[in-house]
């Protein structure tokens, strides 16, 4: 049976004095493909007005708005709907010419870009150092590889968050070992593309075991691009292959393609973000999803 959730994203902005304006962009949608099906969405603003839905890289699907009026604080509010088809488990590995699979493929276009360094997944003198250390290398199977690489990953890192920040590069969580899943990522983004294997970031959310809720804010991991599999999704913040619980968002060459939000405001403040996100995990039996979501008028918490 496929699982369902309800999604309930809030994001909050403070500024610490009026500002004349706000210009938005979001990645907060869920991506509709063969295994993941949108069942609803809604996005209110307070300050108000209207948002609009725009093709985003990657094939994500990104949302824009402006607002123009004064104001001391913005919120968003995203509601949706989801549901996630079960995943087919991998194998413990591939065919004995994986490897030969693998690089006589990495020439098309869309596979070759998540073979290249970027913002935020590069190899740095301190991440060579920090795979030698580990004796991080590539064995005879790549799948096999990847996994070794997450279960390495999940050991030697720390889960802590407020360690890191949304923009801190790789060398954060290397020279502390402490960091939140988006820095798990791009470690092992940068890892495994510097093998050969094409990776690409994934925004997302985790979904809970059972018919509860998770408090817990948005995920991320990586998906790999393997001949005979395609793009198989590894968490190595959980230490697991992706399945069911994974719901993607959007997907990128790493977290600064696709940010939940991201945007600027015309004034002279300080600016804050308050981020909170619950994930429920639903009966087959849905209720309509309402516009108005849960009921709790949208204003600021003071």
């Amino acid at each position: 049976m496929n699982a369902r959730y309800d999604v309930r994203h809030d994001l909050e902005f403070r500024y610490g004095a009026p500002v004349r304006g706000s210009v938005m962009t979001l990645f907060v949608c869920p991506i509709e493909d063969g295994r993941q099906s949108l069942r609803d969405i809604s996005i209110e603003t307070d300050p108000g007005g209207t948002t609009f839905e725009f093709d985003g890289p990657f094939g994500s699907r990104g949302h824009f708005f402006d607002r123009h009026a004064s104001h001391r604080f913005l919120l968003i509010r995203v509601r949706s709907r989801v549901e996630v088809g079960h995943s087919t488990s991998l194998p413990a590995c591939l065919d004995p010419d994986g490897w030969e699979a693998l690089h006589a493929a990495t020439g098309a276009p869309q596979l070759s870009l998540m073979l290249q360094p970027s913002r935020f997944a590069r190899m740095s003198p301190l991440l060579a150092r920090f795979v030698e250390a580990h004796g991080i290398k590539a064995g005879a199977d790549p799948l096999a590889s990847i996994r070794a690489l997450r279960s390495t990953l999940f050991r030697v890192f720390e889960y802590a968050p407020g360690t890191t920040a949304a923009d801190s590069p790789i060398e954060h969580v290397l020279e502390t070992g402490r960091g939140v899943c988006q820095d798990y990522a791009h470690v092992m983004a940068s890892i495994a593309r510097s093998w050969g294997i094409p990776t690409r970031y994934v925004s997302g959310y985790l979904g809970p075991d059972g018919d509860n809720l998770s408090p817990g804010e948005s995920h991320a991991w990586v998906e790999c691009w393997l001949p005979g599999l395609g793009w198989s999704g590894f968490d190595p913040a959980n230490d697991c292959d992706c399945d069911d619980r994974h719901v993607r968002v959007a997907v990128g060459r790493d977290y600064g393609d696709v940010p939940p939000v991201r945007g600027t405001f015309l004034g002279t403040a300080i600016s804050s973000l308050t981020a909170h996100v619950v994930v429920t995990r639903r009966t087959p039996a849905w209720n309509n999803l309402s516009r108005q979501s849960d009921g709790v008028p949208l204003v600021p918490k003071e």
